[in-house]
C-alpha cells in the first residue's frame, strides 16, 4: 500500500515549498564540482520519500485547531530537510548502495571522482551534504514565520527529536557490536531511532506551533509512539522480505549487515539450536549470498518470529487508533491520522 491519501493532500505542497527553498540556497561558489554537489542534494531531497514527517506535522498542527497557511507548510517541509540529512548520513553509516531506487548519495558523488581515494571522497563529501541538510532544516524552520513564542517550543521539540534520533542511531551501532541483544533492546532502539522521530515528535512540533495545550502533546504522544513502532517493524519486515523493486532498497543489507532487529531477536529467541547456529553464522556475514539469505529467511518464518512480529504491529495500530479515538482533536483530522495510521503500518515499500 502506497502513503497516497494524505500525501495528494500535503505531499505537492511540500515538494514545492522545498524545490523554492532550495533554488534560494544555490551553491554561494562557482567551482563546477561544488555545483554538481549541490544539484546532486537537491535531486535526493526531491527525488521521492513518502513525506511521511512533513505530513504528521501538517495534522498535528490542524489538530490543534490551526489553519491552512503557508507558515505550516515551511516548517513541515523543514522536518524532510531534517530526515534527507540524517538519511544520507545513514547510509554512509551502513555502508548502502541504494535508496529510494537509485545509487546513495555518497556513491553518486564517489562515481563523480572516480580514481584512487574515490570512495573516501564520496564518504566524506556524503557527510557534508548531509550536515548541510540538516543546517537547511534550521534555517527553514527559523524563518517560517509562525508567532515567536509557539516556535521556541516547537524548537525546543525539533531539538529533542534530533537528539533521540541520534541516541537511537549510535544505540542501532552499538547493537552491531553486542552478542545477544534481546527483543526489549531492540525495541529501545526502535522508540528512539525511529517512533519519537517519525510519528510522535512531527504530531508535537505541529502541535506546538498552532499553540496545542499540553493534554493535546500528551495525546500526540500516546499516538506516535506506538504508530512509529509498527512503522519501523514493518519496515524490517520489508527489509528482509521486501522487493528492493518496491522499497527500493536491497533486500540483503539488513541481513548482510547483521541489523539485530526486532525479527531477528524473537528468531534467536524461538531457534532450535541448529537454527541458532546458522542464524548467528550467516547473519551480519558479509558474504552472505541469496541463497543463505533465503535460509535466514525460511527460519525467521519456521521459528514463528515473522507472525509474531506481524501480531506486534496489529496490536500497535490499535493502540495507536485508539489513541486517535480519543484524542480532542475534530473528526476530520481523526479520520486523516486513522487513514494514515493503516497506511504507515500496511505498506509494501
Amino acid at each position: 500500500m502506497a502513503l497516497s491519501f494524505t500525501r495528494n493532500l500535503v505531499g505537492p505542497r511540500i515538494d514545492e515549498r522545498l524545490l523554492g527553498f532550495l533554488d534560494s540556497w544555490r551553491a554561494p561558489v562557482s567551482d563546477p564540482d561544488v555545483v554538481a554537489a549541490y544539484e546532486l542534494l537537491t535531486d535526493f531531497i526531491m527525488s521521492g520519500g513518502k513525506r511521511i514527517r512533513p505530513q504528521l506535522c501538517y495534522w498535528g498542527w490542524c489538530g490543534a485547531g490551526g489553519d491552512d497557511c503557508e507558515e505550516i507548510i515551511s516548517a513541515a517541509a523543514a522536518l524532510e530537510l531534517c530526515h534527507a540529512g540524517l538519511l544520507i548520513h545513514d547510509d554512509i553509516m551502513d555502508g548502502s548502495d541504494l535508496r529510494r531506487g537509485h545509487a546513495t548519495v555518497h556513491r553518486r558523488l564517489a562515481a563523480l571522482h572516480q580514481g584512487p581515494g574515490s570512495d573516501t571522497f564520496g564518504q566524506a563529501a556524503g557527510i557534508l551534504l548531509g550536515t548541510l541538510s540538516l543546517a537547511w532544516a534550521d534555517a527553514l524552520l527559523s524563518s517560517c514565520g509562525v508567532e515567536p513564542a509557539r516556535l521556541r517550543v516547537a524548537h525546543h521539540l525539533f531539538d529533542a527529536m534530533r537528539s533521540e534520533v541520534i541516541s537511537g542511531q549510535y544505540l542501532d551501532m552499538l547493537a552491531q557490536l553486542r552478542a545477544g541483544v534481546s527483543v526489549q533492546q531492540a525495541l529501545t532502539v526502535i522508540r528512539y531511532k525511529t517512533a519519537k522521530y517519525t510519528v510522535e515528535r512531527p504530531l508535537q512540533i505541529g502541535g506546538a506551533l498552532a499553540g496545542a495545550p499540553p493534554e493535546l502533546l500528551d495525546a500526540y504522544s500516546r499516538v506516535g509512539l506506538p504508530l512509529g513502532e509498527a512503522f519501523q517493524l514493518r519496515d524490517d519486515v520489508l527489509g528482509t522480505f521486501g522487493s528492493s523493486a518496491e522499497t527500493g532498497k536491497s533486500a540483503l543489507d539488513d541481513l548482510r549487515d547483521g541489523k539485530h532487529t526486532v525479527l531477528f531477536a524473537h528468531a534467536v529467541q524461538r531457534a532450535t539450536p541448529a537454527q541458532r547456529t546458522y542464524l548467528r553464522t550467516w547473519h551480519g556475514h558479509p558474504e552472505l549470498t541469496e541463497e543463505r539469505a533465503d535460509d535466514l529467511r525460511a527460519i525467521l518464518v519456521e521459528t514463528g518470529a515473522l507472525a509474531e512480529v506481524e501480531e506486534m504491529i496489529a496490536e500497535r495500530v490499535r493502540e495507536a487508533e485508539a489513541a486517535i479515538a480519543a484524542a480532542p482533536i475534530e473528526a476530520a483530522v481523526r479520520e486523516t491520522l486513522t487513514v494514515l495510521a493503516g497506511e504507515l503500518a500496511h505498506r509494501d515499500r
